[in-house]
C-alpha cells in the first residue's frame, strides 16, 4: 500500500493508507451574533477563523444608517449604503440564519429563531453570545417605527404606518424609499411647509438635506433645548444654527413638542390655526430587545427603557448586577445600558459600538484560551508608534484594562464615543472630536467642505469593508484595532497612551505619543497638538473661503 499521503496541507483523512487512523477535525467554540450591522461585522471578521459562527438577521442586507437620509432625497444613493449580507457571510465561512430571534436561553445556552421559510422554529447552540442588534427611533411610537431604520421585526408590521412593505427584503426598502421621495416631491411642487421635530443629528441633517434637493419646502426645525445639537459642543452648535439660517430655515429652540396643543404650533410660526402639511419626527430611541427576559432589561432609559444591562466586561447581567447566561453573552453597542458607575453612558451611534465590539471579541478570544492580539508581540516592526518592543496593533498592549486567558476584559467609554459627523447637505457638513460623558465638550475639528469630504471617504470606505473589500478592511482594521487613543477612558491614568504603557522602560528611540527618550519628558496631546493647530485651522479656513462655505467664527 502506499506510503504517503495526498490532500490539502496533507491531512489525514485524506491519506491513501489504510493502516493510518483518521484524524477527526477538531471543534471550534460556537459564537452566535444577534444582528449584522456595523458590530456585527466586526465581530465576524475577527472571529470567523477561529470560530465556528453563525449569524442571524431578520433582514437580508447591511443599510448604513447614517448615510441612509441622502437615499430619500437621492434615491440612486440607496445602493450605494446596502448590500446583501448572505454572499458576504458566505465568503467567509459563516452561516446566516435569515430569521428573528424570540428567545434566549442562557441556561441553556440556545437562542430560538423565527423564520418565515419554515414551519417551526430552529434551535441554535452557541458556546458565546454577542448581541449586535441596535435600536430603533421615535420612541413615541410602540415598536420605535421611523424613515431611519426599516421596520423588520413581525410583529410590528401589522401595526405600522407602511405594512404593505416588507422591509425586511432590500426591494421593500427601494420601494419605500421611493414611495416617501415621491410624496416629498409633490410637497416641493406645491411649496408646503415642513416640520422637523427635533433638532439632533438626525433632525438636522434631515432638514439641510430637504434644503438642498428640494428648495421650495419651507422649512421649520424645532427643539426642547435651548440649541441644535445639544450634547455637541457650542461651536458645533452655532456652525449647524449659522448654515441652517443661510438656507432659509426656520429654527426654535426650548419648546415643547404637543402635537394636540394649538400654543405649540403658533410658538413655532404656524398662526392662525394653520398646521405643517408634513411634519417628521427626529428625536429619541427605543429599545427593540423583546426577546431578551425581563430580569436583564432596564425598566428606565431613553424611550421608557427596555434596554439590556451589561456590566464593565459587557456582560449581560441582571437588574442586581448577577451576571446572567454563564458570563458567556455580551451586548455591544445601541443595545446595551451600562451602570453610571461602571461606565459612563454611551452615545447610541456606530463608531463607539464597534470600539464595544473589538472589547467583546477580545474577551471571547481570551476565554476561549486563545490569543488576544494578533501580531507577533516580539516583533519590533510593527508597533508603528514608538518601533519599540511592543510590537502591537491592537489595543493588547494595555496594563490598565488587560485580557489574560480565561478571563474578559474590562471595557470603558471608548474614544469613538467622542467622535460627531454631522452632514449639512452634500456640500458641507462638521466634525468633532474630543468629546467625553460630559455634555458640551469637545472641539470643532473640521468644518465645510473638506468635513463633507471626509464623511463621503468614511461613508464608502465603510461600506466596502463591510463588503469585504481590501481597501476598506485596511483602513477600518487599524482604526478599530488602534495602538493609540488620544482621548476617552482608553488611555491610561498616567496621561501616557496605551501603546506605550508596557514600553516605555525599553523603547530607545522617539515616540509621538509620549518621548520615550531614556530620561525624557512625557508630553501631553495639548502640548503635542498645539504647535500644529494653528496652521491646521489656518488651512481649513482657507479651503472654506476658496469654496465659499460657511465659515466658523474663532
Amino acid at each position: 500500500s502506499p506510503d504517503f499521503c495526498l490532500g490539502a496541507q496533507g491531512r489525514s483523512e485524506f491519506c491513501l493508507c489504510p493502516n493510518l487512523k483518521t484524524m477527526a477535525p477538531k471543534q471550534k467554540p460556537r459564537v452566535l451574533v444577534i444582528g449584522c450591522q456595523f458590530s456585527g461585522f466586526l465581530v465576524v471578521r475577527d472571529l470567523h477563523k477561529k470560530f465556528d459562527v453563525t449569524v442571524v438577521d431578520p433582514k437580508e442586507y447591511f443599510e448604513y444608517t447614517p448615510g441612509v437620509l441622502r437615499a430619500y432625497v437621492k434615491p440612486s444613493h440607496f445602493d450605494a449604503l446596502t448590500f446583501c449580507i448572505e454572499p458576504v457571510l458566505r465568503k467567509l465561512g459563516v452561516t446566516f440564519i435569515m430569521g428573528e430571534v424570540t428567545k434566549l436561553d442562557g441556561s441553556r445556552k440556545e437562542a430560538t429563531v423565527w423564520t418565515r421559510f419554515s414551519d417551526k422554529d430552529d434551535i441554535v447552540s452557541y458556546d458565546y453570545c454577542v448581541i449586535c442588534s441596535g435600536c430603533n427611533f421615535n420612541f413615541l411610537h410602540k415598536w420605535g417605527e421611523s424613515l431611519w431604520f426599516p421596520t423588520v421585526h413581525e410583529h410590528a408590521r401589522p401595526e405600522g404606518s407602511w405594512s404593505h412593505i416588507d422591509e425586511r427584503f432590500i426591494d421593500g426598502r427601494r420601494r419605500h424609499i421611493l414611495e416617501e421621495h415621491f410624496r416629498i416631491k409633490e410637497l416641493n411642487d406645491k411649496g408646503a411647509s415642513v416640520l422637523v421635530v427635533g433638532a439632533g443629528f438626525i433632525g438636522v441633517e434631515w432638514a439641510t438635506e430637504l434644503a438642498y434637493f428640494f428648495p421650495k419646502l419651507k422649512l421649520t426645525i424645532c427643539d426642547f433645548l435651548g440649541n441644535c445639537l445639544g450634547p455637541l459642543p457650542p461651536s458645533a452648535a452655532d456652525y449647524c444654527n449659522h448654515y441652517m439660517k443661510k438656507v432659509g430655515i426656520k429654527q426654535f429652540y426650548g419648546v415643547k413638542y404637543s402635537a394636540n396643543d394649538p400654543s405649540f404650533y403658533e410658538t413655532v410660526g404656524f398662526t392662525g390655526g394653520a398646521r405643517p402639511d408634513k411634519e417628521y419626527f427626529c428625536m429619541g430611541v427605543k429599545a427593540s430587545n423583546y426577546y431578551m427576559p425581563k430580569e436583564v432589561l432596564s425598566d428606565k432609559g431613553p424611550g421608557g427603557g427596555g434596554w439590556i444591562h451589561v456590566n464593565k466586561k459587557l456582560q449581560v447581567v441582571t437588574k442586581e448586577r448577577q451576571v446572567w447566561g454563564d458570563g458567556v453573552v455580551f451586548a455591544v453597542g445601541d443595545c446595551n445600558q451600562t451602570f453610571m458607575d461602571e461606565i459612563k453612558p454611551i452615545p447610541k451611534i456606530s463608531y463607539p459600538g464597534e470600539e464595544q465590539a473589538t472589547h467583546a471579541v477580545r474577551s471571547i478570544r481570551a476565554m476561549a484560551g486563545m490569543s488576544t492580539t494578533y501580531f507577533c508581540t516580539e516583533c519590533p516592526v510593527l508597533c508603528g508608534c514608538c518601533g519599540g518592543c511592543c510590537g502591537c496593533l491592537d489595543l493588547c498592549c494595555s496594563s490598565k484594562y488587560p485580557a489574560k486567558k480565561g478571563e474578559p476584559m474590562d471595557s470603558y467609554w471608548p474614544w469613538g464615543a467622542g467622535m460627531f459627523a454631522t452632514s449639512l447637505g452634500p456640500h458641507d457638513a462638521c466634525f468633532v472630536m474630543g468629546a467625553t460623558s460630559t455634555p458640551r465638550t469637545g472641539s470643532l475639528a473640521l468644518w465645510g467642505i473638506l468635513s463633507a469630504i471626509q464623511k463621503e471617504v468614511i461613508e464608502s470606505s465603510k461600506v466596502d469593508e463591510c463588503k469585504g473589500g481590501w481597501m476598506g478592511e485596511w483602513i477600518w482594521h487599524f482604526v478599530h484595532h488602534t495602538c493609540c487613543h488620544c482621548f476617552g477612558d482608553g488611555r491610561t491614568t498616567d496621561g501616557c497612551y496605551k501603546c506605550c504603557t508596557p514600553c516605555r522602560m525599553c523603547c530607545t528611540v522617539s515616540c509621538i505619543c509620549c518621548v520615550n527618550t531614556k530620561g525624557g519628558k512625557a508630553k501631553s496631546p495639548a502640548e503635542w497638538s498645539g504647535c500644529l493647530w494653528s496652521f491646521y485651522r489656518s488651512f481649513v479656513h482657507r479651503v472654506n473661503r476658496r469654496t465659499g462655505h460657511v465659515e466658523k467664527k474663532d
